[in-house]
């Protein structure tokens, strides 16, 4: 029991990224690393903010409309 909670604890983040529709960092740079190693990998903060320009139309990361 106890080693199941450590596993369901471990994929808390994961799962509520998903759940709200954000992709996962770590993902993206393990992606990068074994599809494109030639290639530069983005900050944190690039990709969050890139994920909100793509999904939200924002302005550097930052929410530009409420709907």
């Amino acid at each position: 029991m106890r080693a199941w909670l450590k596993n369901a604890w471990s994929y808390r983040k994961q799962f509520i990224s998903l759940l709200v529709g954000v992709p996962c960092y770590e993902t993206y740079v393990e992606h990068m690393k074994e599809k494109h190693p030639g290639e530069p990998i983005k900050s944190r903060k690039e990709f969050f903010c890139e994920f909100l320009e793509e999904r939200y139309n924002a302005k550097g990361g930052k929410i530009s409309r409420c709907c």
